[in-house]
């Protein structure tokens, strides 16, 4: 049986031309860097990796049949091959909607560009799409008089967070609508950020206690003052009353009359555009007056 299984390598290395020159060296790379970048694309930490890896037991079953019947063990081998041939069939109607995802991708245009394009998004993009989301949410909260408190903070070690709802969530314009309707039970608090995270909502945060702030500052934007002051974080806030959208940060409030401005000044808090001379993000003869004189 030994002997038999030797001869039948052997004569299967006869068979193969191994004479291998630079172009077939190159071939093999370029298979191999496709292939690679079909598993990094569509395979790796997906479900299909099992997909994967269940195709290469079916195949060793295939050599392993094709083995036994060469060596006249023909019922078992027929028996492995039937077996490999009703999985494999089923396998494509279990997979249909991966391989319909399959084909729809390279039955795009630009299908080259994203195969070759890295799979993880870059963090501005991510970041630019956060402020998009942001600035959507903002724009219904002002024209609605909807009140809002937003706070975008890096170092979660000094903050309130803890005191609210805790969320770990993805930024989104819905969610922040349905966090400040007026009819939830967290519209009253702030919602903390933390890169593209809503870390948590319903937040208390201190108020200042600048005695010369001016009467006409409600709860919000005391808040948003007060923690400005005791955090390295910025605050956004929309007045319920006249639809106002304001930036504190250092303790100083910064008015917006209109979005693009905003838009650009939040590009500059999530860290997409680069600041200049690494100054503080506002300039302060920008800023409106917060007390009386």
């Amino acid at each position: 049986m030994i002997s038999d299984i030797s001869t039948y390598i052997s004569n299967l290395i006869n068979m193969m031309d191994l004479s291998f020159s630079w172009t077939n060296i190159v071939e093999i790379f370029i298979i191999v860097f496709i292939l690679y970048l079909l598993y990094d694309k569509f395979i790796k930490n997906s479900q299909s990796e099992k997909f994967v890896k269940g195709a290469f037991f079916l195949i060793f079953l295939w050599i392993l049949s094709e083995t036994l019947i060469r060596f006249n063990l023909k019922i078992l081998g027929v028996f492995l091959k039937t077996i490999v041939t009703f999985v494999s069939l089923s396998l494509i109607v279990i997979f249909q909607p991966e391989l319909r995802r399959l084909l729809g991708f390279l039955g795009q245009v630009d299908f080259i560009n994203k195969l070759f394009s890295n799979p993880n998004k870059n963090n501005d993009d991510k970041k630019i799409d956060v402020i998009k989301e942001i600035v959507e949410a903002v724009k219904y909260f002002s024209k609605s008089h909807t009140g809002a408190l937003i706070v975008f903070q890096d170092d979660l070690s000094n903050t309130y967070y803890d005191v609210g709802t805790t969320l770990n969530a993805d930024v989104s314009t819905e969610l922040l609508l349905t966090i400040f309707h007026p009819n939830t039970p967290l519209h009253d608090g702030a919602v903390v950020i933390n890169g593209d995270k809503i870390i948590s909502a319903g937040v208390l945060l201190p108020l200042t206690e600048d005695p010369k702030l001016s009467w006409k500052y409600g709860t919000r934007h005391r808040a948003a003052i007060g923690m400005s002051e005791v955090s390295d974080a910025a605050c956004l806030v929309v007045s319920e009353e006249t639809g106002d959208v304001s930036i504190s940060v250092d303790g100083t409030l910064k008015k917006y009359d209109d979005l693009v401005t905003l838009k650009t000044d939040l590009e500059n808090i999530l860290g997409v555009k680069q600041i200049e001379d690494d100054k503080t993000i506002f300039k302060l003869n920008n800023f409106i007056s917060l007390k009386k004189k």
